[in-house]
C-alpha cells in the first residue's frame, strides 16, 4: 500500500491503513478542558437542539465502531447523557450518531459532491448506535468528518428515550484543527477546492442557541484525538415533527452561505508536530 503521508513526515506510531494526523495545536480553552453542563441554581443547561438535517436514517446498527474501514483521522467520541432539570445521567438512552466521512459524503444517498453526484445508496458508514449505561455514557470509534459545501465539519447525535426523541443536536470542532487535517491528511484532500465554510460563517452553527456548549472538548492520545461532552436533554420534551424531504441536488446543500473568499486569519496553519503518530 502506497504510504499517503507528506514525505518529511517519519511515523512513531503505526496508525494501521490510516493516515496521519496533526495535532500539537494551541487547541482553544474551551476544546482543551471538559466542563459538565451546570448553570446557577443547580440546574443543567438547557438541552442544544440543532436542526436534524436531511440525512438521517436509522440503519439499525448498535455498535460501537462506525468507520466500515474508511480512511481518516481516528476519532474515540466519548458522550455523556444527563437530564436538563437534574443533571442525572439517563440510563438506558439511545443514542443515535451519523456524520460525513472524509470525502465529505454521506452514507445512504444518491447524487451527492457535486455535479454527476456520488451515490452511497446501500451503505452504512458513519452510523451507529449505543444504549447508554449506569453512568449515563457512550463511545463511539470513527474519524474526523470532512467538510461539504455550505457547512462547516460536524457530527450529528440524536438522544431517544423509549423512542421518543430528547435531543436532536450537532457536535463542532475547533477551525484550527480542522483546517490542519484537511491540508495534511491526503483523505481530506482531491476534492477540487478549498473548503467554502468556517464555523463563524456556518448558517446552522450561527442559528442554533448557545451553540458553543456543543463544541467537542478533544485531546491526543498516542494514535487518535479523543472527543469528549457531556449534553443535557429533556426526558419531558414534547415530540418533535421533522419533515424531511429529499437531500439537496447535486453541487451543494442550501443550508449555509455561498463560497467565501480568502480563508480568515484564524484559519492559517499552526506551527507544530503532527500527530497522533508522526513527528515532524
Amino acid at each position: 500500500m502506497t504510504d499517503p503521508r507528506p514525505s518529511h513526515l517519519t511515523r512513531r506510531t503505526t496508525l494501521g491503513a490510516l493516515v496521519a494526523a496533526p495535532a500539537g495545536l494551541a487547541l482553544p480553552a474551551r476544546a482543551q478542558e471538559a466542563a459538565p453542563p451546570t448553570a446557577s441554581g443547580g440546574m443543567c443547561l438547557l438541552p442544544v437542539e440543532a436542526v436534524e438535517g436531511p440525512f438521517y436514517f436509522d440503519p439499525k446498527l448498535e455498535r460501537s465502531d462506525v468507520t466500515e474501514g474508511r480512511p481518516g483521522v481516528p476519532l474515540e467520541l466519548n458522550l455523556t447523557v444527563v437530564d436538563a432539570a437534574t443533571c442525572a445521567p439517563l440510563v438506558g438512552a439511545r443514542v443515535d450518531l451519523w456524520h460525513a466521512d472524509a470525502g465529505g459524503l454521506y452514507s445512504g444517498y444518491p447524487a451527492q459532491g457535486g455535479p454527476g453526484g456520488v451515490s452511497t445508496e446501500g451503505e452504512t458508514f458513519m452510523r451507529g448506535s449505543q444504549t447508554t449505561g449506569s453512568d449515563g455514557s457512550v463511545t463511539f470509534r470513527t474519524v474526523y468528518p470532512g467538510w461539504y459545501r455550505g457547512r462547516t465539519p460536524h457530527i450529528h447525535v440524536k438522544a431517544l428515550l423509549n423512542a421518543r426523541e430528547a435531543l436532536t443536536t450537532q457536535l463542532y470542532f475547533p477551525d484550527a484543527l480542522s483546517e490542519y487535517v484537511f491540508e495534511h491528511v491526503t483523505a481530506y484532500g482531491g476534492r477540487g477546492g478549498a473548503r467554502d465554510t468556517v464555523n463563524a460563517t456556518d448558517g446552522v452553527l450561527r442559528s442554533t442557541a448557545h451553540g458553543r456548549t456543543t463544541f467537542l472538548n478533544l485531546r491526543e492520545d498516542t494514535d487518535r484525538y479523543v472527543g469528549t461532552l457531556t449534553i443535557a436533554a429533556d426526558r419531558n420534551a414534547a415530540p418533535v415533527v421533522q419533515r424531511r424531504g429529499p437531500p439537496p441536488p447535486p453541487g451543494g446543500r442550501p443550508d449555509g452561505p455561498p463560497p467565501g473568499g480568502r480563508m480568515p486569519e484564524m484559519m492559517r496553519r499552526p506551527d507544530g508536530p503532527l500527530v497522533p503518530g508522526t513527528k515532524a
